[in-house]
Formats: structure tokens, sequence, C-alpha cells
């Protein structure tokens, strides 16, 4: 029996597998982003005719990203949020939560943001474990999730710590599945179904749950670290996943969260003039489509090379052949 436990704790603590170099993306634009109140940027998505953002620090709005002189113009869409339900988190990482919202603002914590065909808008707050939609209106109402959502999570290693809990929302354009990302220690996906009005673990809701640590790119250093998540998105039946420490974005199976195929975006965000003083990733959200891929940066308050503190975007060019079954 003592084996056993000492074999499990190696496999928990082992460095993930080396994987082949991911293929770099072609950067096609930046466009760094003004009129968001306190910054933080935590989500993109591409609803309807604009690409829309939210931050991590506003609890009431949206933000709808318009093309401005030199920067892009945020322009905020107010709503009123309920009061949050109950998800199961302890009561104690949930009052670590409460007192971190009222020394650096937002209660919710608002970490992704995904679209489905009908304009509805998807936010995932991390310091609830829960899910809020925004209609086209403007009127926003709390996802009837599982109570066996948060305590699946949990018995698989994932949100244990605080203020590493749910990281990334995707919704499919129909909203009947949706995808939740844990951001790290350990990292991992869950998946939901709806029925009617409501959503449920069919078969678990489980797909994926990773520790263990990676080297980043070189340019940080050799220095393991755990690898996190900090955006899911849905293209073409396909997940793709933000994988910040390793400066890369990666298509995985959206049934089982198998990863099959990454792409490097780190020569764009580890360049001299882009690169912030820190030797964590600071991409944290993501959209992708047909023709590329957008990803947004929090820069945390930081200044980077070249001098900018706001949020920036990146637009990439889809690889050549697209997001398909390349090698």
């Amino acid at each position: 029996m003592i084996r056993r436990w000492l074999a499990l704790l190696c496999l928990a603590v082992a460095p993930l597998p080396v994987t082949a170099a991911a293929s770099e993306l072609e950067l096609l634009s930046e466009h760094a982003i003004a009129g968001m109140t306190a910054g933080n940027l935590s989500g993109l998505a591409w609803c309807g005719d604009a690409l829309w953002a939210v931050s991590d620090r506003d609890d009431n709005q949206l933000y709808r990203l318009r093309d401005g002189v030199g920067e892009w113009q945020a322009e905020a869409e107010r709503f009123e949020v309920p009061a949050p339900p109950d998800s199961g988190l302890p009561w104690g990482m949930r009052m670590r939560a409460w007192v971190s919202g009222q020394l650096r603002g937002g209660q919710m914590d608002f970490e992704g943001l995904s679209c489905d065909s009908l304009g509805n808008r998807y936010l995932v707050s991390e310091a609830h474990a829960a899910v809020l939609r925004v209609n086209p209106a403007g009127s926003a109402e709390w996802l009837r999730l599982p109570p066996s959502l948060v305590r699946q999570a949990r018995a698989s290693g994932m949100l244990l710590h605080f203020n590493a809990m749910f990281e990334g929302i995707a919704v499919d354009p129909s909203a009947e599945r949706l995808w939740l990302a844990a951001e790290r220690e350990r990292r991992g996906l869950l998946v939901l179904h709806r029925r009617q009005n409501s959503w449920y673990c069919t078969g678990g809701c489980v797909l994926l749950s990773e520790g263990g640590r990676e080297l980043p790119p070189p340019a940080l250093g050799l220095q393991p670290a755990p690898p996190g998540f900090t955006a899911v998105a849905f293209h073409q039946d396909k997940l793709f996943t933000l994988e910040p420490l390793a400066h890369r974005l990666c298509r995985r199976a959206p049934a089982s969260g198998e990863r099959e195929r990454c792409w490097s975006f780190a020569a764009t965000a580890l360049s001299e003039e882009r690169r912030y003083p820190t030797r964590f990733g600071t991409a944290e959200a993501l959209w992708v489509d047909a023709e590329g891929a957008w990803i947004g940066v929090d820069n945390n308050g930081l200044q980077r090379g070249d001098g900018k503190q706001h949020p920036i975007v990146w637009r990439f060019a889809a690889p050549a052949g697209g997001w398909g079954e390349q090698p």
C-alpha cells in the first residue's frame, strides 16, 4: 500500500511530458485598449458584429471594443448582477474572495467570456464558481449549474487553492454544451450539457485534470512551474486552450480534453518591446475563428518594454491550412 501511494505521489509531481515544438503564429495586428475603467482584461468574445471584453475588476459591465485612432476604445455596457448562487465552495475560500474583492475591486472576479449564436454573453465568476448569462438586451441571470460540479472538480484536485479557480468558459453556438477551465494546481477542463433551462453533468463533469510542472520558453529561464489555463474557446467542434506559461494555444478534443496540436505565440509575447517584467505569462483571453485568433493580455498594471501600460489585444493569423487536422 505504501509503495502504491509513493508511486501516485511521484506521478502527481512529475514534470509533464515534453511535446514537439509548436509552430509559431503570425501576428497580424496589435491594439492597445483605452477606456477599460480598471484595466485587467480577462476575457474576449466575438458577439454579433463586434469584439467584446470583460475585466475581472468590474462587476457590472462588459466592454464593446471599437476601432480608434492609435488605440481601440472600450465602450461600457452596464447590467445588474443578481445575488450569486451557492456553488458549494468552502466558507474559508468564499471569505478570502470577499476580502480580496474589497481590497482590489471585483467581487465577482469575472475571468472568462463566451458567446452563443443568439448573442447571449456568458461570464464565469472565479470568486463564486458560477456562470452569469447576459442577454443582448442587458438582462443578467445566473445559470442553474449542478451542485455536483464543484464537488467533482475538487475531488479531482482542482479548485483547491485561492485565486486558482475557474478561469475560462466556452459555449457552443447552440448553447447546448458549456466548458469551464480550471486555472492551475491542478488545471483542468469540465463540461456541462443543457437540458431545457438547467445544466447537467452527463457521465461526469471532469474531462481533464493535470498536475506536474513544465518548462517555460527558454527566454524565461529553466525553472519549471505548474502549467495553467487562462482561457478556453470553442470553434468548429474543437476546444482551444490558452496556456500562458508555455505561451501557446492548443487544440483539444471537446469530449475528452485530449491535446491534439499546439501553436506558439512566444516570439510575439517575449520580444523585447512587448515583454513585461514578470516570469509568468500575461495572456488571459482567447477567441478563435476561421481566420485567426484574438488573444488578450492582462498587464495587471505592469509596463512592458516599450512603455505601454494599457491592456493589449493581439490578432494572429490562422495557421496555413486552418485550425484543422494538421499533423
